[in-house]
């Protein structure tokens, strides 16, 4: 590299830690947002399954009465 071996080296070094840094970082801030979006998920899955629960019965009830 004629001469320029003791500048390109530390750049290159420097340049992948610094990105291995950034992917362990972005890495982990995406397995927390993961874990937030899963249990809001959740609660809204309950919810709804529990409504459609709640709509069935309604309704065999409504259908019961008017026989």
């Amino acid at each position: 590299m004629d001469g320029y071996g003791q500048f390109v080296w530390p750049a290159f070094i420097f340049t992948f830690v610094s990105c291995v840094a950034l992917y362990r970082k972005t890495r982990k801030e995406l397995q927390k947002q993961e874990k937030m979006f899963l249990s809001e998920y959740e609660e809204l899955h309950a919810t709804k399954i529990k409504s459609t629960e709640e709509k069935k019965t309604t309704k065999e009830v409504l259908s019961g009465s008017s026989i």
